[in-house]
């Protein structure tokens, strides 16, 4: 059976089966290009780092509850050949799944999950709405203001830059570097 976990083009066709919403399609590339990014500076697998990340949250639009997502996904992956790592790696990005995260990847995922989706909303308030103009600061300046995003978890991206080790200032704009080098990707 081919290996599915480093196929791109083939991860892509089932994010694109379950998810529909432009934003959800967009959240996934940002938080692909989040990781794949770590994956390089750590020296990891880019393709199957990257292709966790992609499919990440592709059953969340038809299994958006905490009962059904990320196991609904899990399944339908464990149907499509899937590997076990790989199916755990994803469900770790969920705090209530009952995953560890005990490896990089598993800590990388959730520490670019939420941040990823954060830093493309500093973006769209930006005047010109693009990457370029955001910066470290105003994007810890937009994370104390509980009224902006606020269905992205403070919580999630402060314990997730713990869990990696590195300060919240390195890993924003990490991330920030990551998503300008993959802007046109991403529409910011």
């Amino acid at each position: 059976m081919e290996d599915n976990s480093r196929n791109r083009e083939n991860c892509l066709s089932v994010l694109k089966e379950y998810t529909k919403s432009d934003s959800l399609l967009k959240h996934a590339y940002a938080v692909e290009t989040c990781v794949k990014a770590y994956a390089r500076k750590y020296n990891e697998d880019e393709n199957y780092w990257g292709n966790v990340a992609l499919l990440h949250d592709f059953d969340y639009e038809m299994y958006p509850t905490e009962e059904e997502h990320p196991f609904k996904g899990s399944e339908i992956l464990k149907d499509k050949g899937f590997d076990e790592d790989f199916r755990k790696s994803i469900l770790s990005h969920a705090n209530y799944s009952g995953e560890p995260r005990d490896t990089k990847l598993k800590k990388v995922l959730f520490a670019c999950d939420e941040l990823a989706g954060f830093i493309t909303a500093v973006t769209y308030v930006r005047p010109n709405k693009t990457i370029d103009e955001v910066k470290v600061k105003s994007v810890k300046k937009k994370l104390k203001d509980k009224a902006f995003a606020k269905s992205v978890s403070r919580e999630d991206i402060i314990n997730g830059t713990e869990e990696l080790g590195i300060s919240m200032d390195e890993h924003i704009q990490f991330c920030i570097e990551a998503m300008k080098a993959n802007k046109e990707e991403l529409g910011l």
